[in-house]
């Protein structure tokens, strides 16, 4: 059985050494409250509910949900746990004081929902999807609104979803069919299938918030003809309080490869009231902030699985013994050396470990550009809410995409390096895999996220999100190409930031003259784009790590373990950007020259 333990220390030098986010917090509305001590005792609460709470139901919780006649109950423990994190105020952390929220940063929310994604990834589902409902309502929603759906979903008496897939259309959401029928009084009634609907219908509150894609009579065709709609569950009282059933009801939930403590759902909408959120048509502009907001989250699957798998298979590898080592015998008085001294071994365990530390850097760093971009928000300041909102765009992609690749890889290596017992469902490590296998499907598949990267915020963008990003790296390497030990690292980072740029030049002439190009270049752009990114935070990460061991301080293991693994990181994962970028920049045809009789088997 895995047992979970927040890695705070790695936390703490993030936030503090390498984003110092004290400083960073003096600069936004809020942030003043977030005070060193605040934010040392959120952490060590986060991490006490994610160890003691949520962690002891993750392998129980695969057992999943059980559904009877539209009811849903979840696992054994689940709506208990739910009940400890109200009791918290855990939901309202980051959330608006006026709608009875703390107004604390929305980074330190991200930092919280770490470790509960983490700890239980199913669990963290149900409070982690209504936190995109409470943007999109914050953002886009009237006044009346907010004051009505807002209060109960930041104490968390409410929780919300995102309901856009359809059985016809998944990403593609031009095909949208559910209609909204205007009532007259102001309200609309909502009827259509909507599918793979996560937390549609679970046990564990009065009141589910669903938030609808839907078609007015009048609108046109395409994605240009998608509005927005608030369907409560249950019809609200003159009060705000839960009344009659709303006519929407969950028509079956899914069996899953993974993540069965959570409820996927049909939902069956039949003429059920619903309220429009935003302007007429623009749905699909409103609904990106819940979908951003749940790209985000759903990078949190890729870092925590390569964590929880680290830490799965790290004990073991240590206990575990098979053979001796290739270059001598190096525990003699027991039967055969632990796991740990073979080479191979040690290429997974520094691999899982390189992507979970370098990925949090990666969301951290994501974090802090929300907060700004929230910021901005609240002092009315449009343009510098668009600047900061296409740089976390640019970064979205890749944070969904590029994470949870490396994220699966991560859980497979944990059971590699348990053997045969990695495949016995009792260790918990195959759980994890087939947990995160989602997390490269949902919110827009790996495929889905690189066309938005390369085609969208690449191309179409001119490369303004790009050059942003590039201008923060160069100032880097200006700050830090001089420091003797940050040399080796320096220069390959310089090198990696010239072909990325090169390659992007270079796909955007050959697209101009082949459309397929974007799409047989936009996977590996991705990926080498990820890597090279990941790298970059990896070069900060070894310059504080130098800093803090030439002020000869405490903790100087922790420190030369950071080095060691960006050692390995610029050594054994880094060159795979090469390959990448070689394939990028082919030719679509190997790809596109068969013909479509011709995959017949």
């Amino acid at each position: 059985m895995i047992e979970y333990k927040a890695p705070l220390q790695d936390i703490r030098f993030l936030i503090n050494e390498v984003f110092d986010f004290q400083a960073h917090y003096k600069t936004i509305p809020g942030g003043s409250e977030a005070s060193e001590d605040m934010v040392d005792a959120i952490l060590n609460e986060a991490a006490r509910f994610s160890e003691e709470v949520i962690a002891p139901l993750y392998q129980a919780g695969d057992k999943g949900c059980v559904f009877t006649d539209g009811e849903v109950k979840t696992p054994a423990g689940f709506r208990a746990a739910y009940g400890q994190y109200v009791e918290g105020g855990w939901q309202g952390m980051s959330a608006p004081v006026e709608y009875g929220g703390q107004g604390l940063p929305l980074s330190l929310g991200v930092i919280k929902s770490e470790m509960i994604g983490t700890a239980n990834w199913a669990w963290g589902m149900y409070p982690g999807l209504s936190l995109g409902a409470m943007n999109t309502i914050y953002l886009h929603g009237s006044e009346e609104q907010k004051n009505t759906y807002l209060p109960p979903m930041t104490e968390g008496r409410w929780t919300g979803t995102m309901c856009l897939t359809e059985p016809q259309c998944g990403t593609d959401l031009g095909q949208v069919k559910t209609r909204a029928i205007p009532a007259g009084d102001g309200s609309y009634r909502i009827s259509g299938t909507k599918i793979f609907i996560s937390s549609g219908e679970h046990d564990l509150t009065e009141q589910i918030i669903h938030i609808v894609l839907a078609r007015l009579p009048d609108a046109p065709q395409g994605t240009k003809g998608i509005s927005l709609f608030i369907v409560p569950k249950f019809r609200l009282r003159e009060d705000g309080s839960p009344g009659d059933r709303n006519q929407v009801s969950c028509g079956s939930i899914e069996d899953k490869m993974g993540i069965h403590g959570s409820s996927t759902c049909v939902m069956n909408f039949d003429g059920a009231e619903g309220f429009l959120i935003g302007p007429e048509h623009k749905g699909l502009t409103c609904m990106f902030t819940f979908m951003n907001t749940a790209r985000i989250g759903t990078s949190i699957q890729g870092i925590g699985a390569a964590e929880l798998s680290f830490q799965g298979a790290l004990p073991y590898a240590r206990e575990r013994r098979s053979m001796r080592s290739l270059s001598g015998s190096k525990q003699p008085d027991q039967v055969a050396d632990a796991l740990i001294v073979h080479p191979d071994v040690r290429r997974m365990l520094l691999t899982q470990k390189a992507i979970a530390e370098g990925g949090r850097a990666m969301l951290y760093h994501a974090a802090r550009l929300a907060d700004f971009m929230m910021a901005c928000h609240a002092r009315g300041d449009q343009q510098g809410y668009e600047d900061y909102d296409d740089k976390l765009g640019f970064l979205t992609p890749v944070l969904k995409a590029f994470l949870t690749e490396l994220g699966y890889e991560a859980a497979n290596h944990g059971v590699q390096v348990y053997g045969g017992h990695g495949f016995i469902r009792e260790w918990g490590m195959e759980q994890i895999v087939r947990d995160t296998q989602i997390a490269k499907l949902y919110e827009g598949t790996t495929g889905v996220q690189a066309l938005d990267l390369l085609g969208r915020k690449i191309l179409l963008g001119r490369m303004k999100s790009f050059n942003a990003f590039r201008d923060d790296v160069n100032r880097f390497i200006r700050r830090h190409e001089n420091r003797a030990e940050m040399k080796p690292f320096i220069r390959q980072l310089k090198r990696y930031m010239l072909r990325w740029r090169i390659g992007t030049f270079r796909i955007a002439f050959k697209a101009s003259r082949d459309r397929d190009m974007v799409g047989a270049a936009s996977y590996d752009y991705l990926m080498f784009s990820g890597y090279v990114i990941m790298a970059f935070f990896w070069a900060q990460m070894a310059d504080k790590a130098f800093t803090a061991l030439q002020a000869d301080g405490k903790n100087r293991d922790f420190y030369r373990a950071k080095l060691q693994t960006a050692n390995f990181y610029f050594e054994r994962m880094l060159p795979r950007a090469r390959a990448h970028g070689k394939m990028m920049l082919k030719s679509p045809d190997s790809l596109m020259a068969m013909k479509d009789g011709h995959f017949a088997f």
